[in-house]
C-alpha cells in the first residue's frame, strides 16, 4: 500500500511515522508513505494558501488553486489514483470496519486541511470522501490523518506479527475487547480469573465473549443491536 499526506506541516508526521509498528511495517515493505507541503504549490512569494471566506465571516479558508496543483503533482507519482480522502469534522465517523475496508486500497491520498477548512469547490473537484475521527475540534487535520494511518497501516497482514491481536481488538466484532491479565498470578491480592488458568480454550472463549457483551453492555450499548444475543453465563 501507498499513503500520500498533503500537509501544510509535514513536520508533524517525522516521529509518528518513525517508530513502532508504522516504523516495521514501513521497513518490511508492506507501506510507502510519502509526505507532501501543499504550500510548496503556492503561486507567490509569501506561499500564501488560504484566503477570506465569501459572504463575511471569521477565519480563513484554504484555496483550491494551491491544493489542486498538489495533488495532481502527488497524483501523478504512483499509477494508482488512489482513493482521496478529506480530514475534516463534517465527515464520516472514522470506525474500525471504515479502517478494514481502506486495507483493501492500493493508495490513499489523504488531505489534512487547517484554518477554517477546505473551499468546497476542493471537495468537489477531486471526488473526495470526507472522514472524521469524532465530534470535537482539533487545530487541524495532521492529527486525525495521523490516527487513521495508524489504524489502516496496523490491519494490513503482517504488520503486527500476530494476525489474531487486531482480530482480538475492541470493535473488530462491534464489542469492546475483553480483560486481559499477565504474571503474577496474585497481585496486591487481585487474582487473574481461574477459567484463564484452566487450560480449557473452549470455556476460555466462552468467558472472553460474554466479558467482552458484558463490558459493551456497561460501557458502550450504542454499538450493541437490538438482533445482538445476551451474554452467555460462564463461571469464572
Amino acid at each position: 500500500m501507498r499513503i500520500d499526506i498533503l500537509t501544510l506541516f509535514p513536520e508533524m508526521f517525522e516521529s509518528p511515522l518513525n517508530y513502532s509498528i508504522l516504523k516495521r511495517a514501513q521497513d518490511e515493505g508492506l507501506v510507502s508513505i510519502s509526505i507532501t507541503n501543499i504550500r510548496d504549490f503556492a503561486a507567490d512569494k509569501y506561499r500564501k494558501v488560504d484566503d477570506r471566506p465569501y459572504g463575511g465571516g471569521a477565519g480563513m479558508v484554504m484555496m483550491c488553486a494551491p491544493l489542486f496543483d498538489c495533488f495532481e503533482h502527488v497524483e501523478k507519482l504512483s499509477p494508482h489514483r488512489g482513493r482521496v480522502i478529506l480530514m475534516t469534522p463534517q465527515g464520516e465517523p472514522f470506525r474500525q470496519a471504515k479502517a478494514l475496508e481502506l486495507t483493501r486500497e492500493d493508495r490513499l491520498i489523504l488531505i489534512a486541511g487547517r484554518y477554517e477548512g477546505f473551499d468546497e469547490r476542493i471537495r468537489i473537484g477531486l471526488g473526495a470522501e470526507q472522514i472524521s475521527i469524532g465530534d470535537y475540534i482539533v487545530n487541524g487535520g495532521e492529527l486525525p490523518a495521523m490516527v487513521l494511518v495508524d489504524a489502516v497501516v496496523r490491519l494490513l497482514p503482517g504488520a503486527l506479527g500476530d494476525e489474531q491481536s487486531a482480530q482480538d481488538d475492541s470493535f473488530s466484532e462491534g464489542l469492546l475487547e475483553y480483560p486481559q491479565y499477565t504474571r503474577p498470578e496474585v497481585f496486591r491480592n487481585m487474582r487473574v480469573p481461574e477459567i484463564l488458568l484452566s487450560g480449557d480454550h473452549a470455556k476460555i472463549a466462552q468467558w472472553r465473549r460474554q466479558q467482552a457483551m458484558e463490558r459493551t453492555k456497561a460501557w458502550r450499548p450504542d454499538l450493541l443491536q437490538p438482533s445482538d444475543p445476551p451474554p452467555e453465563k460462564c463461571s469464572s
